[in-house]
């Protein structure tokens, strides 16, 4: 009877270890599967971001109508906003505000193909850090890995668009106006470099409300994918 027990208990020691092997190895391929659906899913969100946030901002009034990214005029041209406005040409500096955000609008239109390289081409590496990163992490990740390219493409968009919408020398015209009345300090800015940084910042933050809401609001999670890989910041 002792002989029995002893070799049931090496029978079920063995059979123990066994499972421990085969539960382990299972462990270890849904990790390997719960990688690629983080990567997936994170990829899907970015997606999501620029399908919902930044087409928007190609539209007509995309920037100038949209009050977390529109353009506001610099601090030189502020200046020349003032003295215009003294003057009696109010309308003028509206126009050329105007004309600004519409470069902007056009330059945007470049982007969408910049972030599909950089979603496509995210590592699982590059997954797991936007994961357990902070609040942001998904559109700094964007950021850190296409603002060079992008501003290469957007600066002659914008230059272009003040050529075609004639925002060059309704700006010209309105900085000579200024530079005319007496006592004030002469502006020439560069628009074009301004309008450019100002696109990409406005890019960016509509891509972060987008991932923020993803983030923050369970509806916003619209595939079944998206609601199991942010699943995972919640706890």
């Amino acid at each position: 009877m002792k002989k029995l027990t002893l070799i049931t208990i090496v029978l079920i020691t063995i059979s123990c270890s066994e499972l421990q092997t085969i539960a382990d190895q299972a462990l270890e391929e849904q990790t390997q599967v719960s990688n690629a659906q983080i990567r997936k899913g994170l990829k899907q969100a970015l997606q999501k971001g620029i399908d919902h946030q930044v087409s928007k901002l190609t539209e007509e009034n995309g920037f100038y109508k949209n009050d977390q990214v529109k353009i506001l005029l610099p601090e030189e041209l502020q200046k020349v906003d003032d003295g215009l406005r003294k003057i009696g040409l109010g309308n003028l500096a509206d126009e050329g505000l105007k004309l600004m955000n519409r470069a902007a609008e056009d330059a945007v239109k470049k982007a969408t193909p910049i972030f599909v390289n950089a979603i496509k081409n995210m590592s699982i590496a590059d997954a797991k850090q936007i994961l357990l990163g902070n609040d942001n992490a998904a559109t700094e990740f964007l950021r850190n890995k296409t603002s060079d390219q992008l501003y290469n493409e957007f600066y002659p968009v914008v230059n272009q668009s003040f050529q075609d919408v004639g925002a060059d020398q309704l700006w010209t015209s309105a900085i000579s106006k200024y530079n005319k009345i007496p006592f004030q300090q002469n502006v020439d800015p560069d628009l074009s470099k301004y309008v450019t940084d100002q696109s990409l910042n406005g890019v960016f933050k509509m891509i972060a409300v987008e991932e923020q809401q993803i983030k923050e609001d369970f509806s916003s999670r619209t595939t079944d994918l998206l609601r199991r890989v942010f699943k995972l910041q919640d706890r």
